[in-house]
This record gives structure tokens, sequence and C-alpha cells, in this order.
């Protein structure tokens, strides 16, 4: 089994996180592939098969090269590994080392017992929806985001106007500091703060939510993922933000176009068998917590 492994070289809790899953790998017919970058910095233990490669890239992600990936980190690893892994399926199985790490669920602690399930094929695989955008200016752009797609007034203190349509049908010009296009993925993120619904990640649905509307009848609207959404400024002097997933940032100049889909693939996540959706967000959102319940040295006295 090839299993590549992506971390985070920021947070120091990486290398010890590292060494400790190739650790699990001993004796095992297991062959851990790392970036150069990282390889350097870790003790490998006797008894594991490692493979040094330069770089994750198109070279390396694709169909039957990996078995899986794991990547290490929070959330924003698990975002920026999506875009690596790309349409090449690959699995992909998120360690948290951050803070909240909703989709970076497993702890390091679960770590060893869930690459023992790994490796007896214990494990369920999620296929999540994936964004694709085409900015349409003197050239076309394509970008993917599995969380979002934020289209945004930037460091602009002026409200911007956002003309939106569903299949070539008119919905609404959004007025206000932008609007955000999210997955069932992301719905538990920027999304979530703008005041949009938790989506179930089955769902083959986006949410539109607009970003600070300037009417209160502008509220998010959940739409079939099988459309094909446009927005346009057309704003002389203006421009806009664009981002993907919060890592991907270009600056486009009006008039712009651009248009959201589906893309033709999805990301495949591993899930182990005794984690559901639900469980993630009682534990992670504290989601139906009554504060009244806490212990009383962690309640405001009246």
């Amino acid at each position: 089994m090839n299993i590549g492994v992506i971390g985070n070289l920021s947070k120091p809790e990486l290398l010890p996180a590292v060494e400790k899953l190739l650790s699990h790998f001993q004796r095992k017919d297991v062959t851990a592939v790392l970036e150069r970058t990282l390889r350097e910095l870790v003790q490998i233990p006797r008894d594991v098969n490692v493979q040094e490669i330069e770089k994750f890239d198109d070279s390396v992600m694709f169909p039957g090269s990996l078995d899986l990936v794991i990547a290490l980190g929070g959330d924003g690893t698990i975002l920026s590994a999506a875009r690596r892994v790309g349409a090449s399926g690959i699995p992909m199985l998120g360690v948290n080392l951050g803070k909240l790490g909703f989709l970076a669920e497993v702890s390091v602690e679960e770590l060893g017992e869930c690459v023992d399930e790994i490796l007896s094929q214990n494990y369920n695989i999620e296929d999540r929806t994936v964004l694709q955008a085409t900015v349409q200016t003197e050239k076309n752009e394509l970008f993917y985001g599995l969380n979002d797609i934020v289209i945004h007034r930037g460091p602009s203190f002026r409200v911007i106007q956002l003309e939106t349509y569903v299949n070539d049908e008119y919905l609404i010009t959004y007025t206000g500091d932008g609007l955000i296009i999210a997955t069932p993925t992301g719905s538990t993120g920027y999304s979530l703060a703008g005041g949009g619904p938790i989506i179930v990640p089955s769902s083959p649905v986006f949410v539109l939510t607009p970003i600070a509307p300037h009417t209160l009848m502008a509220r998010p609207v959940v739409v079939p993922d099988d459309r094909r959404i446009v927005v346009v400024l057309n704003m002389p002097g203006r421009n806009i933000h664009f981002t993907a997933d919060g890592q991907v940032d270009r600056i486009y100049e009006s008039p712009v176009q651009i248009e959201v889909r589906r893309a033709p693939y999805t990301v495949k996540l591993v899930k182990r068998r005794r984690h559901s959706y639900y469980d993630l967000l009682r534990t992670k959102f504290m989601w139906g917590r009554d504060v009244r319940e806490a212990p009383p040295h962690t309640r405001g006295e009246e």
C-alpha cells in the first residue's frame, strides 16, 4: 500500500505526529511517500519503507499512483491537500493538529488505531462535492473549491452589486459586501458565519449566502447542485476579490463574469465507521448543548 503523507510544516506538532504515524507502518506492507522538505526533518523508524519525492503535484497525484493520502494539520491543510489530490480519485484522511478540525476529524491519539483500520480495509469513503469556477475575462481561468467560492468587495468600504443567475434565469442582484457559494462541506464554514444553514454532506445542493446584504430580504438560498450559477459585476471602475477555499485569491476589474458549477469529480474523504456527521456536530460545534448544563465555575454569576 502506497500512502502519501502531507503536513503543515508551520505546526510544531507535525514532526512528532508524522514520526508516530510512520512507527505504525513498521514491518507492514506500506510505503510512505513524503516530500523532500518533510523527509529531511523527521526521524524514520527502522523497518519502514519510505519514498522521497520533490513535491506532490500532477506528476505524483494521478489515478492509481497512491492508495491513500494522509494530511496532518488543520482544516486548511485538508483544503490545500484536496486541491493537490484534485481529480485523481485518491482517498484522503485528515488528522487534526489544529483547534477545531471539522474536516481533519481524526486526532493524533486515534492515529494508530485508525491506521490499523485502514490497513484492514475497515473504513468508509465519503464523496464530497467540489465547486468549479470559471472566471470569464479576456482569458478564462479555472478554479476549484471543496468548501466555497467567495466573491467580495475586498478592502473597499463601498458595497458591490452582483447580478446573480441560476441556469440563465435571473435570481437577484445582491447589494452588499459579496456572496458565498458553498458546498455542503463548506456549509459549516464561512457560509455558516454569514447566516447560512448547515447542510448534510450527502445533500446534492449548493447554498448561496450573501455577505452583509443591504436588505433584510436577501437571505441564503439553497439550489440543486446540477444548476449553473452565474455572477456578474458590472460597475465601471470597481473590482472584486475572488477566493477559492480562502486560499486562492485573485482581484478582477469590472466587468467580470464568474460561472460556478459542480466539478466533474469529487474529493474522497476517509471516514472511521465509528464516527458520524452528527457526532461531529455535537462534539466539534457543541451542537444542541445547553449552556445551563455547564459546570457552575464556567457560568457567569448573576
